[in-house]
């Protein structure tokens, strides 16, 4: 499957549009509570263990959004978009969202 964030594929040409699809993922607060246990992990303002976290996430989200194109005969992804939000009233939880255009290329 390619997963691309540009609108075209060069050397590809597009032979149908399959539609919108999307993938999740969900990081919960025992997530956010084990990370920040560990805490003394952040060299440099930066913390391996939340990145490593934030990954799995996006490669999920990225997975589930391949999947589906595969279920509606597509063969690429195109104008593929990652979004991050908080979720819950406390930001206790994380969404990876991931979206794209589904597409059959020859």
């Amino acid at each position: 499957m390619l997963i691309t964030t540009t609108s075209l594929l060069e050397g590809k040409r597009i032979t149908a549009y399959m539609g919108l699809v999307t993938g999740e993922a969900i990081l919960g607060a025992n997530v956010f509570k084990d990370i920040f246990a560990g805490i003394r992990d952040i060299v440099g303002g930066r913390s391996a263990a939340y990145e490593t976290e934030l990954r799995k996430a996006k490669q999920i989200a990225l997975h589930e959004m391949s999947q589906e194109a595969t279920r509606l005969g597509a063969n690429a992804v195109i104008g593929v978009d990652l979004d991050y939000e908080n979720l819950g009233a406390s930001g206790g939880m994380l969404m990876v969202c991931a979206s794209g255009t589904a597409v059959k290329v020859e």
